[in-house]
């Protein structure tokens, strides 16, 4: 997916904010905004890094030795920033991801990464949400996945209907966590997500 972004030169991308500077009525000649596109630019190679990124890579490397162990393995409240691909306004949340290993674990710093990948491109929550289960599932190929996400868009918040303290909560199970209840039930008292601010 790199090469998506080599299609546009750093110039054309910097002369793109130039336009959207003059668009809002501004000068982007001016002191205060002479450097702006450059930073725009170097701010979007950072919050869209994800299209370069094969999350799948950050799976590939497993540990078998688990000394028998086979309950459930969860990782909560890993923090995200991400784009809503309708508005370009942030996304600020957390992600809860669990699975039920089969005969191999990775390590849990994998599953946070995994995460970032997907938020760093622009998204949807809903779609963001299965991206990471579905990731999960196909390369650890484990009894289950559960992923939840609540997160805050900022295109609510700050624009257009201006409704601030509203989260956003979706998820996706697989696998055990969708078929079992009591996984998923176990699951979700893991995360425990009512009103941990």
């Amino acid at each position: 997916m790199a090469s998506r972004r080599n299609r546009v030169t750093r110039t054309a991308a910097e002369e793109a904010v130039r336009t959207l500077l003059r668009w809002a009525g501004e000068d982007p000649g001016r002191e205060g905004l002479r450097d702006t596109p450059k930073r725009v630019v170097e701010a979007y190679h950072d919050w869209f890094s994800g299209y370069s990124v094969d999350p799948r890579e950050y799976l590939s490397r497993t540990f078998e030795e688990m000394a028998g162990y086979d309950e459930m393995v969860v990782l909560r409240d890993i923090e995200f920033e991400s784009h809503c691909e309708h508005h370009m306004a942030p996304i600020i949340g957390r992600a809860h991801v669990g699975y039920l290993p089969t005969s191999k674990v990775v390590g849990i710093s994998k599953l946070a990464r995994v995460v970032d990948v997907f938020a760093r491109r622009f998204q949807v929550q809903e779609k963001m949400t299965a991206e990471i289960a579905r990731c999960i599932n196909d390369v650890l190929q484990p009894r289950g996945v559960g992923v939840v996400i609540e997160a805050v868009h900022e295109c609510m918040t700050t624009r257009g209907i201006h409704k601030r303290g509203v989260s956003m909560i979706t998820s996706k199970m697989l696998g055990t966590f969708r078929s079992d209840a009591r996984t998923r039930s176990e699951f979700l008292t893991f995360i425990d997500i009512r009103d941990r601010k």
